[in-house]
């Protein structure tokens, strides 16, 4: 009888943990508003940027030697944005400038940045 529920259970296991996975992966990314006092920033390197970037963005390169430096000269009184190629530099961008005292939002990789804020990418 307990052989039996545990190959129940592994059975309900092996169904639901693909539908689990499967419906986080397609949940869409939520939006983000971009104002007027919204700066977005790229944090790939220079070369990534020049191969296309969302409109507006400017560019920070998070692997720079200037870019603590660079990220204590932004203005505190606006909103960032920040993406890269996957999420990844995103992230530990983002951690930087909230410890610098800046309202930042992760936007994660490219293309979910360019999808959660509507921005186009270009070159």
């Amino acid at each position: 009888m307990l052989r039996r529920s545990l190959r129940g259970a592994a059975l309900v296991a092996a169904i639901a943990l693909p539908l689990t996975v499967t419906g986080c992966a397609s949940a869409p990314a939520s939006s983000i508003a971009i104002g007027e006092d919204t700066v977005v920033v790229d944090v790939r390197t220079a070369g990534e940027y020049a191969g296309g970037h969302l409109e507006t963005a400017i560019n920070i390169d998070l692997r720079s030697p200037e870019f603590d430096s660079a990220i204590s000269e932004l203005d505190t009184d606006v909103d960032y944005v920040v993406y890269c190629q996957s999420g990844n530099r995103s992230a530990q961008a983002v951690a930087a400038m909230q410890a610098a005292g800046l309202d930042v939002h992760d936007a994660g990789g490219i293309s979910d940045a360019a999808r959660s804020t509507g921005l186009p990418i270009v070159r």
